[in-house]
């Protein structure tokens, strides 16, 4: 029995299996499913006790080759008892025989909805859908109690041979048998003869889609989970002392991702980077080292060989013994192979070196969104596609932050030096020497177009992620208690105590980043991000509870951190995500995807940006939901040539903007659009009023 994921809305994201079954009860199995089983194949279920013996010369004669001739309770006897009819005549009337008595036995110890419900749990519908659950999602991407008539006609048709009037293999055959399964229904009395006349109208519509770990949403979530259970079930046995088997013991496992959310985000995701991809393919197509920028082609030659090598071709060729030169020319031998598009994947003839080349140019992501006061994980994107790339960015994946880590240095000046937003810093350069700081050279660190002058907020530092205000809080609390305060907020990579790091130098992975930053938006409290409810076995018996869970701590003062916070707001009132809010802005090549987005709410952000513009960041916030968006290549030397599509803003925010509106669309999400709530009798100054957006050089990441 597979085991399912489910998310916190109720809905069955995933499943674990060997055979793809779930049973479902009578009173999940819609009436047109019933209604179209009985009229097609036993129209006198009700009144027999397991043989119908109006049809049993019938069916000895025909050995039930045919199909219909047995009645629902015989052919249930027949999925339960036989595993392979016989095609001897003598030996099948054996077993023909047989699955009589066990149907009259089957009548005496099971009610009639009971034995309906078996025959669809048991009935195997191809394509890994053993059960009407499966058959259902996967043909329709419906449920049993779901479907409509005709949806319900196919899968019923399917009764007589499920290979010959199968709608994937035979369409045709499988819309003949529905409109005869309609047609029996009508002479049973179960339609009207005007919804027959209008059911056999509608063509066949599947909505196929294989239950499989690469498809549906959540795959990389899903791959994250199975590997985390697979370790659970090491440490966790049965009263027997057998362990659990994930593929087989039915277990439902409920997660905190919204499978909503999950979809908007996948959608959103989608939208921007198909659109971003295009630019980044025209924006390469005279480099002749394309994807890669600022390299020779003697290292462009050497990313592609240790490419070569990770690859499973690769490594099955040197298991097998065949030597280098061999090697080569397979690779660059052309051959038949799927490539991923986002029209769709392409099936072409190419060789595989230049396949990883093509691979290369593509812009992957890894996002998460948690509740910032639960903890509670409600989106997982670990890449662009699980089936063609395995690598999960959320967790697994590590890149440099750039100025997405200077809220981090903003918030430890206002919790040790006791700094209000409003506090002004000179904007000018500032220099560190080697000697005072043990670094191997002095670091004089600049602004994006060296623009320097006047006095400036931290609100507006922020806002512009002006480097030298950044710098200068730096050099006044050093990196010591900048690495202290984001260990307390969840962030375990390593962080080099150099005063660098408060321009974004550390690789951090997205699951970190949004954990650490979601504690600005909880009153100061750092939650470990969570994404297991509960695990129940195939009975309802909670094996696992982690609903009330977790690690907690407090960072830092409730005051400290809405201070952040509103430090944050600045971002996108007038600086590098002020896109989120204007109107009259034009991206190159229509490059932010969706805009004008025109969000009135408070939102709390930073952009990101490296510098050769290989990472782009964006973290957005609301009171209820965090979230973090990464987007960049597979390698790093891979990338946009200039900032004005290579920086978050361009690259990251569109996600967050996309998906937001698609969440505040959706009434039944209840993502909030509220202000942050202020905590009482605070003291600090948050009020700045120097911060204003004037021109177009704010939306642009430093």
């Amino acid at each position: 029995m597979a085991s399912e994921i489910i998310s916190s809305n109720g809905e069955v994201i995933g499943v674990f299996y060997e055979e793809n079954r779930t049973p479902v009860k009578y009173t999940d199995i819609s009436n047109h499913l019933v209604d179209a089983l009985i009229a097609t194949e036993d129209i006198r279920f009700f009144s027999h006790s397991g043989i119908d013996f109006r049809s049993l010369a019938r069916a000895a004669l025909k050995l039930g080759y045919s199909g219909g001739a047995s009645t629902i309770t015989q052919q249930l006897a027949k999925m339960l008892f036989t595993k392979s009819p016989s095609t001897d005549f003598f030996e099948r009337l054996k077993q023909k025989v047989k699955e009589w008595i066990i149907a009259v036995r089957l009548e005496r110890q099971y009610t009639k909805q009971e034995i309906i419900t078996m025959y669809f749990n048991k009935f195997d519908f191809l394509y890994q859908a053993v059960g009407i659950k499966s058959a259902a999602k996967i043909y329709f991407d419906s449920t049993p109690d779901s479907l409509k008539i005709e949806e319900a006609a196919v899968l019923v048709g399917m009764a007589k041979n499920p290979f010959l009037y199968n709608p994937k293999k035979f369409p045709e055959n499988s819309l003949k048998r529905r409109n005869v399964v309609i047609d029996q229904m009508y002479k049973n009395e179960n339609i009207s003869r005007r919804e027959r006349d209008s059911l056999i109208q509608i063509p066949l519509n599947i909505k196929f889609s294989v239950e499989d770990h690469n498809i549906g949403i959540a795959t990389y979530f899903r791959e994250y989970l199975r590997l985390h259970l697979n370790q659970w079930i090491k440490e966790y046995a049965k009263e027997s002392g057998k362990k659990y088997n994930l593929y087989r013991d039915g277990l439902k496992i409920y997660v905190t991702l919204d499978s909503r959310m999950q979809r908007y985000m996948e959608e959103a995701m989608k939208e921007h980077l198909s659109n971003l991809q295009e630019i980044f393919f025209k924006t390469h197509k005279d480099n002749i080292t394309a994807p890669f920028l600022e390299i020779t082609q003697e290292e462009e030659e050497t990313i592609m060989r240790n490419s070569i090598k990770v690859t499973g071709r690769y490594k099955e060729l040197v298991k097998n013994g065949v030597d280098q030169s061999k090697i080569d020319e397979i690779f660059n031998k052309k051959t038949k192979m799927t490539l991923f598009s986002w029209k769709g994947d392409i099936d072409t003839l190419m060789s595989p070196l230049d396949s990883i080349r093509y691979y290369k140019h593509f812009l992957q992501a890894g996002i998460m969104s948690m509740e910032p006061n639960t903890g509670h994980i409600k989106v997982w994107v670990g890449g662009i596609n699980h089936k063609h790339f395995k690598y999960d960015h959320v967790k697994k994946g590590k890149r440099q932050v750039g100025s997405s880590f200077k809220p981090f240095v903003y918030a430890t000046a206002i919790n040790q030096l006791h700094l209000s937003p409003c506090y002004k810093l000179p904007n000018t350069r500032v220099l560190f020497k080697k000697e005072d700081w043990d670094i191997a050279e002095d670091w004089y660190p600049k602004n994006a177009g060296d623009k320097y002058g006047g006095m400036i907020s931290l609100k507006e530092g922020l806002a512009r992620s002006l480097n030298v205000i950044t710098a200068r809080l730096m050099k006044m609390i050093g990196p010591r208690p900048v690495v202290a305060l984001a260990k307390k907020m969840g962030i375990t990579s390593d962080i080099p105590q150099q005063p660098s790091i408060s321009l974004g130098t550390p690789d951090l992975s997205v699951y970190e980043m949004i954990g650490a930053l979601s504690v600005f938006a909880n009153k100061g409290m750092y939650i470990e991000p969570k994404y297991i409810l509960r695990i129940e076995d195939r009975y309802g018996s909670v094996l696992l509870n982690r609903e009330n869970t977790g690690i907690v701590r407090e960072v830092m003062s409730e005051e400290d951190s809405f201070a952040t916070l509103k430090l944050m707001t600045g971002v996108t009132q007038y600086g590098t995500g002020v896109r989120l809010r204007t109107s009259h802005m034009s991206y190159p090549f229509d490059s932010s995807t969706g805009y004008p987005y025109a969000f009135v709410n408070e939102i709390a952000g930073k952009t990101g940006t490296t510098n050769n513009h290989s990472d782009g960041w964006f973290t957005g916030i609301v009171p209820n939901l965090a979230t973090c968006v990464w987007v960049g290549n597979e390698d790093r030397s891979a990338h946009f040539e200039d900032l004005t599509f290579g920086q978050g803003a361009t690259t990251a925010l569109p996600i967050w903007a996309l998906f937001m509106r698609k969440c505040y669309n959706d009434s039944t999400l209840n993502v909030s659009m509220d202000n942050f709530e202020s905590p009482e009798n605070m003291k600090i100054n948050v009020d700045c009023k120097d911060g204003v957006y004037n021109d177009k050089k704010n939306d642009t990441e430093f």
